[in-house]
């Protein structure tokens, strides 16, 4: 699915995956993620070799991941919002002391991400399932961010959304990058992945085509980048 990818996402910054769905997008976040074997090369977070770890291993060591499938990988729709909101860290404390769970400080916690991310919901109680995608989202979106993570991968962060929902993701993914977070941005949405890179990695059949200045960007050059015309004298990919 990936052939020969090479990339940096620093510190402070948006890197763009920009492509027709298809073509690695998934493979590459799932990939990093552990939900995909790593044939070879190496995945590195903070400095650390995270090739082929258990899913539960790189969330640990800083990765925050916003999955391009809400329903099947990113919530449990049966779930409360509240237990929605600490999927990933139930069993740590404040939330579990001396292996007891405590649902009151969950729901504490719930409650002001609920209003930070403006989570329109009757309470943290509410089953995932009876919100709006965009509000389903905006859970996902705080969960993720809360743990404050070193990588936050947002693959299709917008999809299905409405126009308002749509410029509150891409402005607390800006954000993140402003307070010194890594971000790679996948999406299948060229103009969101333009306004909110700063820099634009095109891939086409699992390969990194070319870099793009997302200020300088002609429209006619990404698309034949995205059709597998590679770029002349590319130094994007950092290989």
């Amino acid at each position: 699915a990936l052939n020969n990818i090479s990339f940096k996402v620093r510190q402070g910054e948006v890197v763009g995956i920009a492509g027709v769905d298809g073509n690695g997008q998934k493979e590459l976040a799932e990939a990093i993620h552990g939900l995909r074997p790593v044939t070879s090369g190496q995945i590195i977070l903070d400095g650390i070799d995270i090739t082929n770890k258990k899913p539960k291993e790189v969330i640990d060591t800083g990765l925050g991941h916003i999955p391009e499938d809400r329903h099947k990988t990113g919530l449990v729709l049966d779930f409360s919002i509240a237990e929605n909101m600490v999927l990933e860290n139930f069993d740590k404390e404040p939330y579990t002391k001396k292996y007891i769970y405590n649902p009151d400080i969950v729901k504490d916690f719930s409650y002001k991400l609920v209003e930070e991310f403006d989570v329109r919901c009757p309470g943290v109680e509410t089953l995932v399932r009876s919100l709006s995608g965009g509000n389903q989202q905006k859970v996902i979106l705080a969960r993720e961010i809360s743990r404050s993570p070193k990588l936050l991968i947002a693959a299709q962060p917008s999809r299905g959304l409405d126009v308002g929902a749509t410029e509150f993701v891409q402005k607390r993914l800006i954000e993140e990058r402003t307070e010194g977070k890594g971000v790679l941005l996948i999406s299948t949405d060229l103009d969101e992945v333009l306004a909110v890179s700063d820099r634009v990695l095109v891939i086409y059949e699992g390969q990194i085509m070319g870099e793009i200045n997302p200020s300088q960007a002609i429209f006619e050059e990404v698309g034949l980048l995205m059709a597998g015309t590679r770029q002349e004298n590319s130094e994007g990919s950092e290989q």
